[in-house]
């Protein structure tokens, strides 16, 4: 499925840029879009290969599951990696709530991550509120997160 996902922003940037497809991007939609049309797949995500994962998840929320828990994990290497996993998710989870009150609000409406952020572990924060996934999150997932 991430193979599709990936075909299918480069269609999007393509045609955003006034760029043909190519040969192979132009047969994959084309098929995608005719099996839709001649009521082969239900929906277009179907026809584009873009299924629900084990337990419903829809694809671009498994996505940013996976950007989260990527940030979120990069944290905690880079700021916490001496403390054991318990430890890293409350410290996380405590810049979290910090973050979510007093900073996230301003900072999702500036279009990108505020320079001063680069190297800190407001970059990690802001990576991972910004994947679109549920952020702040608790201790517990947390420690499951940082666990894997």
């Amino acid at each position: 499925m991430l193979n599709e996902i990936e075909r299918l922003r480069q269609v999007s940037q393509r045609c955003l840029a006034g760029k043909p497809l190519g040969r192979d991007l132009a047969n994959w939609l084309g098929a995608a879009l005719k099996s839709y049309l001649s009521r082969q797949h239900r929906t277009v995500e179907e026809a584009l290969g873009l299924r629900f994962a084990q337990g419903g998840v829809p694809w671009w929320r498994e996505e940013a599951i996976r950007k989260r828990d990527a940030a979120l994990r990069e944290l905690a290497g880079r700021f916490f990696s001496g403390l054991s996993p318990g430890a890293q998710a409350q410290r996380i989870w405590t810049l979290a709530t910090r973050y979510a009150a007093a900073a996230w609000r301003f900072d999702h409406g500036g279009g990108g991550m505020p320079g001063s952020y680069r190297g800190t572990a407001k970059e990690c924060l802001w990576r991972a509120f910004a994947s679109g996934a549920a952020m702040p999150i608790g201790r517990r997932q947390l420690r499951n997160i940082l666990g894997r």
